[in-house]
């Protein structure tokens, strides 16, 4: 045999004999399958990680688009355009706004409401909160850049009582407010320590504000008020507010008052230079550059403004750090601070007259108190029309729209006479 075919046949045993089995080949099978699951892995991994990316984008665009959607600015009021009434020599029993119409939106189907429901409906509506006052005047500034919807709620007046604790009047005021329920807002502010069981079926049931205590001739009163009014400014459809007491009443009804304040784009605030001690002496050089003795005014407590007013009062910090500072007895706080704020800064707001009738023909440091015995019609109808002032251009006897003081014991006179539910 020749060497080649040796050679050739060697060559061809020698791979039979080392041919590769398929023990031999699954190192190479094995190292392949984990690379394919590694690669598996790896492609999962990534389609999962953008599969989380797009949600979390699509996510973040829905949220936006509801943000935006609800912090969107809503439909501004129309200003209240001030229509001349003509109300000289009016009659308690022919007054021009006994006409006036009040159409409240129509109120939901009638349903048995059970105790528990109550008491979540007074819990969902409860006006207190865990705010410091700062943050209350802040966050009221800034609600009230929106208005309200006008086809869903209608403006109201926010009827503030600043009281020490009970209101002895309060059947007067639930006669006044009874059937005006979408146009009038209640708050009251009275002594923390004062606790006192109010129906639910009460218009004052839940209106408590959270306060702090007041003492009488201090700025303390008038942390109240803006307190008051920056509750009452954090629902957007109050457009008038009124301060008051526990010795207030209402001189007409309420179709007559909410005409009144509604029909007018003024303000309602005593605001007059008064020579002598009560007046200018009260005033301290200490308060200079920014309030001169030029500027310097007195007026009632108890006032009426509308929106715009209300917010420029609780969003002042310059004028009322001054009055805390300088403003102490016998400089009387309440007296000056709002009238002379007004006065400086916003003197085109305000008509210079306060709405609540006092009687100050007593000398003193508080106004005559009425009791049972002056309650008759001659003399309600003298504080209705015993005066005279200027109301949208008009000359008009209708200056006054409440009065105090009245003591508790004038309850039963008062409701027998039937005010409050009047014209």
């Amino acid at each position: 045999m020749s060497g080649s075919m040796q050679d050739a046949i060697y060559i061809n045993n020698w791979h039979m004999e080392h041919k590769p089995s398929q023990l031999d080949s699954i190192p190479f099978t094995g190292h392949l399958y984990r690379n394919m699951n590694n690669l598996y892995n790896l492609v999962f991994f990534v389609i999962g990680i953008s599969l989380g990316i797009v949600a979390t984008l699509c996510f973040y665009s829905l949220s936006f688009s509801l943000v935006q959607t609800f912090m969107s600015p809503m439909t501004t009021i129309p200003p209240i355009s001030p229509s001349p009434l003509p109300l000289s020599s009016p009659s308690p029993l022919s007054h021009p706004l006994a006409s006036l119409s009040l159409s409240p939106p129509p109120p939901p189907p009638l349903k048995t409401i059970s105790s528990m429901s109550r008491n979540t409906n007074a819990m969902m509506t409860s006006l207190m909160h865990n705010m410091t006052d700062q943050e209350l005047f802040l966050k009221a500034t800034t609600v009230s850049k929106i208005q309200y919807v006008s086809n869903k709620a209608g403006p109201k007046v926010a009827f503030m009582f600043l009281a020490k604790s009970a209101l002895p009047l309060a059947p007067l005021w639930e006669k006044f407010f009874k059937g005006h329920e979408h146009f009038y807002s209640i708050y009251l502010h009275q002594n923390p320590s004062f606790n006192a069981t109010i129906p639910e079926d009460s218009v004052f049931y839940g209106r408590k504000v959270p306060s702090q205590p007041v003492f009488w001739g201090t700025t303390s009163m008038i942390e109240a008020e803006r307190r008051l009014l920056a509750n009452a400014l954090l629902d957007s459809s109050n457009q008038r507010f009124v301060l008051l007491s526990e010795s207030c009443i209402p001189l007409f009804g309420f179709r007559t008052i909410y005409g009144y304040l509604m029909n007018s784009s003024m303000s309602f605030i005593g605001s007059f230079d008064e020579p002598g001690r009560d007046g200018r002496g009260r005033y301290t050089q200490r308060m200079r550059p920014a309030i001169n003795m030029t500027d310097w005014r007195k007026g009632s407590q108890w006032f009426e403004v509308h929106r715009d007013l209300a917010i420029h009062i609780v969003s002042d910090t310059k004028y009322y750090s001054i009055f805390q500072h300088y403003c102490l007895p016998p400089c009387y706080a309440d007296e000056h601070y709002i009238p002379t704020l007004v006065h400086v800064m916003y003197p085109q707001l305000n008509s210079n007259r306060s709405l609540t009738r006092l009687d100050w023909s007593r000398r003193g440091p508080h106004p005559r108190k009425f009791g049972w015995k002056d309650i008759t019609e001659e003399f309600l109808n003298r504080i209705r029309f015993g005066s005279t002032c200027v109301y949208n251009g008009n000359t008009t006897n209708l200056c006054f729209l409440f009065a105090r003081k009245f003591d508790p014991s004038t309850l039963k006179p008062l409701l027998r006479l039937g005010l409050g539910v009047k014209i």
